[in-house]
């Protein structure tokens, strides 16, 4: 079994526990994003459907579906790129760390790390100094990942 599969194997229990399915088309949109080490927009879903699996998936149903995979906390929406990953942490069952996410400018690949909870409760602090009360403690970065760095130098 490869690792795409194994994660697949996961994210399929995980809906199962949550009374939930993942059907053939979800798990071909969560695929892409699994194989995938950029953030993805629903339409380059489409098409790496279309060429992957040789069927034609309308974006409505690839929103759908991201939605679906967004609230089983399978895939995470990346507000700054307007794109998707897939969750790094599907195979894992202990707790997790607020994620933070670095989104390379110039080519998109995206890195999920962990923020300790302290920091975040520092940050929530002073949203709410600031008159303002914090409701998504996911943060996302720009950056420049290591292969665009050295390819400007």
């Amino acid at each position: 079994m490869n690792n795409v599969d194994r994660i697949i194997g996961h994210a399929e229990q995980h809906c199962k526990a949550h009374g939930a399915r993942l059907t053939a088309k979800r798990k071909q949109v969560l695929t892409g994003l699994i194989q995938s080490d950029k953030a993805l927009s629903a339409y380059e879903l489409v098409a790496f459907c279309n060429r992957q699996y040789g069927e034609s998936m309308p974006a409505m149903s690839v929103y759908r579906i991201l939605e679906f995979l967004e609230d089983e906390h399978l895939v995470h929406k990346l507000s700054l790129a307007n794109k998707y990953v897939a969750c790094a942490h599907i195979s894992c069952s202990h707790a997790h760390a607020v994620p933070q996410f670095l989104i390379c400018k110039r080519c998109s690949k995206v890195k999920e790390i962990d923020i300790k909870p302290a920091t975040i409760d520092e940050l929530r602090a002073s949203v709410n100094e600031a008159g303002f009360e914090l409701i998504n403690t996911q943060l996302e970065m720009n950056c420049l990942c290591e292969g665009c760095i050295s390819q400007a130098a």
